[in-house]
Formats: C-alpha cells, sequence, structure tokens
C-alpha cells in the first residue's frame, strides 16, 4: 500500500496507528476487494454519499442509522461481491431424487453450485463483466430471483454471519473512504482470482491512499 504525497513523520505515525477505524483482523481480502475495483467516478458519488450522511464530522464511529443511510455504498460493496464471491464453491448433497431443468438428479448426489459462474449469467446480470453498482438499486433487483445472487451461500445452510460481514464492510470502507481516496495500481485485467476454499488474489493487491483534497470535504 502507498501513499499519495508527503506526509510529516509525526502525521503518518498517527494516522497508521488508528486501530478502531482499520483493524479488523488483520488483512481482509472482502474489505481490498471493493476498494481495488472502485473506479474514480464510483468514488466520487461514495463520497457525496458519505459527505451527505457524515457531514464535516470524519472522526465520529458510523452508527447503525448511517449504516442504514449508505445505500449507494452498500450497491458497491453487492456489486463487488457479485464479480468475487468469497466463497467460490458451495456443495449440496440431494437427499431425494429430483430433477432440475430437465435433468435427474438420483438421491445421494453431490451437487456443486459456482456462485462465481452463476453471478455472470446475462440473462440476470447483463454485461455482466462491467462494474455496475446500480444493478443493485431496489427499482433494479426487486424482480431478480433470490437465489440468482448468493454470495454467502443461500437458504437454511448459509452464512450465519453473512450480515455481520455485510456490516463489517459498510463500516470499514465508510471509514477509509470518508478520510481518503483509494486508487487502484494494477489493472483489474492483470488480478486474476485464485480459487481455493475462499476466494484469493493471484497477485497483491496494490492500492495508493490519499488524503481528500479539502475542497472535497
Amino acid at each position: 500500500m502507498q501513499s499519495g504525497g508527503a506526509c510529516p513523520p509525526t502525521r503518518r505515525r498517527r494516522e497508521r496507528c488508528r486501530p478502531n477505524d482499520v483493524n479488523v483482523g488483520g488483512r481482509c481480502l472482502a474489505v481490498a476487494w471493493p476498494m481495488m475495483f472502485c473506479c474514480l467516478a464510483i468514488q466520487a458519488k461514495i463520497h457525496e454519499e458519505l459527505d451527505l450522511v457524515f457531514g464535516e464530522d470524519h472522526e465520529r464511529h458510523a452508527t447503525a442509522e448511517d449504516l442504514k443511510n449508505l445505500k449507494y455504498l452498500d450497491c458497491v460493496i453487492k456489486e463487488t461481491l457479485r464479480l468475487y464471491p468469497p466463497v467460490p464453491i458451495l456443495a449440496r448433497y440431494i437427499n431425494n431424487d429430483t430433477e432440475i431443468c430437465g435433468y435427474q438428479i438420483p438421491k445421494g448426489t453431490t451437487c456443486l453450485v459456482f456462485p462465481h459462474v452463476l453471478h455472470r449469467d446475462e440473462k440476470v446480470f447483463p454485461n455482466p463483466e462491467a462494474f455496475k453498482p446500480d444493478r443493485f438499486l431496489p427499482e433494479n433487483s426487486i424482480t431478480r430471483h433470490p437465489y440468482a445472487y448468493i454470495p454467502f451461500s443461500a437458504g437454511p445452510r448459509n452464512c450465519i454471519g453473512h450480515k455481520l460481514v455485510l456490516m463489517e464492510l459498510l463500516t470499514v470502507t465508510s471509514t477509509i473512504l470518508r478520510r481518503y481516496t483509494v486508487e487502484s495500481l494494477d489493472h483489474r485485467d492483470k488480478v486474476l482470482p485464485t480459487l481455493t476454499v475462499t476466494l484469493a488474489s493471484s497477485i497483491p493487491l496494490r492500492i495508493r491512499i490519499r488524503p481528500r483534497r479539502t475542497k472535497d470535504k
């Protein structure tokens, strides 16, 4: 991670030692993804929303009510998780003989679901490789099947902590972007996901963080 512009040593130390702001268990890949691919035009809209919700007070902690009002940032995070779901492969054991789309699935079969592929169905998400947070605005997603988007699995066996994860992502990302502009140092095409138990990056994620200009505050 590189910091843009020169900062006095004392300021660098002070900003580096804010555990309440950015310490959520070390290197949180889930937080790095949205910042990594957030283009400046989208980030400008996020800054506008953050300024509307928090005003000029960049020091106070976000409340539950604040997070409810971060509707566009929520869309950005959801679009990031659509493209890069944290768990790339899900498995389900079939208890009874069933039929899916004309295919007979016998009892005892283990079926694999690939959210990484499912989230790129162009019938559900037109131009699926494009990063478009507006897909998750209420008017654009109200008719979407609930199982078309499953970054944390779905049904009774889904991730029990998914709401906590989303709240954490909103909290940490908003805290960072209230103070800084984040710029990717690598083109998205060079950052390929590696499929393991969880999704990982094929290369280190490099970003540059710059303090927001006074006129932007």
